[in-house]
Formats: structure tokens, sequence, C-alpha cells
């Protein structure tokens, strides 16, 4: 496999480009970025006399992480998402697929410009747009509502070995006693917090049967990590990346996260509370969103995929207990 970086020299990025037809001999690099902050792949925005285009490639360890392994098959799956959904009503969301290098696990997708994602939301006193709102829900509507058959759902990876890894920091790794990561180092104080969550033997138990249901089958095709690192800001209007996660599952898991980054955003209250006006609810298992909807504020925030959340720590005290309240399947 031909390895590809910021790094790379000009002629080495356009030698791959070229074998693969995806660049004209004759045509010229002009410029070569990284389109954002990428964490589990090297992603380059390669500008070209002809256009621009975005091309990324797995590795088998975690681009931000190396010392993380994580399974290079990603980008297939991610492949074989924009296949699978090119005809849907949700589509235009996404960038369009334009190649695949099987080889050298290379994907050729659609620059969709200068863009942001939407991790501001954390940092500043930024509310969503109704409009962007809207859409976010809307794609999840429609992603989840698509009809497959029972070949295409057959076919789709299973995507077992990525599943396993993030099951890892989901429901593990959050609540293991012996993790060195020291989260005073984010928040002084957090360390103390996260102890008392890891000495609550009802509450593991609940993480890790609510595990069971993550790695299980499901009808619905799932993006699989949805929260605003996944969400792009353009000139287009709100677009979503990232689908390597994806799989059949079931639809409350993607449903769960968005609610618990709608929390953890500080966004207002009518966000949530309208939450199904949005996302027509059928067949929902609504107490099954709010298991995962705690699964994943316990695990932004004692977990190792942290955010830049400008809280202090009695919200973030308090945002665990309703993480807690959730994920044992107690509302307030």
């Amino acid at each position: 496999m031909k390895e590809i970086s910021l790094y790379s020299s000009q002629t080495e990025l356009k030698d791959v480009l070229v074998d693969n037809n995806w660049m004209l001999n004759e045509d010229q690099i002009i410029h070569v970025e990284t389109p954002g902050v990428g964490n589990m792949n090297v992603v380059l925005r390669i500008t070209t006399k002809k256009g621009s285009f975005i091309i990324k490639q797995s590795r088998d360890y975690v681009n931000k992480y190396p010392q993380i392994p994580a399974p290079i098959d990603r980008i297939d799956v991610e492949k074989q998402f924009y296949e699978l959904i090119h005809t849907s009503s949700c589509s235009h969301y996404l960038p369009k697929l334009l190649g695949f290098d099987y080889a050298n696990k290379l994907l050729f997708i659609e620059d969709l410009g200068k863009s942001s994602d939407y991790q501001v939301l954390y940092e500043n006193e930024v509310d969503l747009s109704q409009e962007d709102y809207v859409s976010m829900l809307s794609f999840l509507h429609q992603l989840h509502h698509t009809p497959f058959s029972a070949s295409q759902k057959a076919e789709f990876p299973k995507n077992i070995a990525l599943r396993h890894l993030n099951h890892e920091h989901l429901f593990v790794y959050p609540y293991s006693e012996e993790n060195d990561f020291d989260l005073n180092e984010i928040k002084p104080g957090l360390q103390l917090l996260a102890q008392k969550m890891r000495q609550d033997t009802s509450l593991k138990k609940a993480a890790i049967q609510l595990g069971k249901q993550y790695l299980s089958e499901g009808n619905s095709l799932l993006h699989g990590d949805y929260y605003p690192g996944s969400w792009l800001k353009t000139k287009y209007g709100f677009r979503i990346i990232d689908p390597e996660f994806s799989f059949f599952g079931p639809k409350e898991y993607d449903l769960g996260v968005l609610r618990a980054h709608l929390r953890m955003a500080e966004q207002p209250i009518s966000h949530l509370n309208n939450f199904w006006k949005h996302y027509p609810a059928s067949e929902v298992n609504f107490s099954l969103v709010d298991q995962f909807e705690g699964m994943e504020l316990i695990r932004r925030i004692i977990g190792l995929a942290q955010l830049p959340l400008n809280l202090n720590l009695e919200q973030r005290e308090i945002l665990l207990g309703e993480g807690r309240h959730l994920l044992m399947g107690r509302r307030h």
C-alpha cells in the first residue's frame, strides 16, 4: 500500500492520482492541504488547475492516536455506504463518491468547498439555526427509513471490527478503574467524579447490556457517528461526512447520540422538546433512545474521546447524573 500524507511530494500524489485516472498527466497540482481536523484517517484536499477534490486514506490505526489499532477496511465501509445511498432522498446531504482504490485504501470524493464542522457549538454560545436543526433530523429520518432489499442489507458490511473498537470506547473504557487517562488534565476535579461512576456496579452492568444492543443487527442503515464533528457548514448548506462507522442496526443509537450532543452543546431546550416533530417517530423505542443518550453523555465526559466542551465541573457533574439516570432507564 502506498501511504499518502500532507508530507507526500506532489510527484508522489500525482502518480497515485494518475494511476487511478483521477487526474490527467498534463494536469498540475497547485495546492495540497488538510480540509479539517480528522481523527480516524488521513484526509487531503488537492487543488489542481482543473478543480479540487478530497482523497481519504485509512491506516491500520487511528490517525490521531497511532497507538490505537483500527481496522483498515473501514474505508471500504464508507465507500459502500455512498454506493448504497446514492439513489436515496438523503444522498444530497453527502459528498459524491468519485472513485475508490482498494489496494491503497483510498477514497476519492467530491470537495464540498471551504467549510467548517459544527464543533464550534461546544465552544461558544452559538445556537443551531432552525434550518440546520431541521436538516440534521430530516437527514436521519430519510436515512433510517430508506427501503433496502434483503440482499442489499445482507451484502452491506457488518463493520464488526470497527464496532468492536468503538464498543470498547462506548461501553467499557469509560467505566474501567484501570485506565490511566488523567481526567484532571481536562478539568480539575473530573477524575473524582469519574471514580464515583466507575464504582457504580449497577451502572456498569447497564452499560454492558446496552453494549449488546449496539452490537446487534437491525433494519435501519445508521450513520454511526452522528455528532457535530461529522456535520459541515458549506456554501450548499448543511452537509454530512464520515459514515465509516455505518452499519444496519438500531436507529435509536444515532438518535440518542444526537440528543446527547444537543445537550452537551447547551442548545435550546426546544431542540430536545421538538425533536420528534422533525423526526416522525415510527417504531422508535424511546427508552432505548434514552439509554444511548445517557451512554454518550457519560463516555464523552469521562472517556477518551473528549470534546471541546465549554462546561465547568458542576455542569459536567449534572450531565453525568443525567446520563446515569438515562442509561439506567430512570427518567427524572
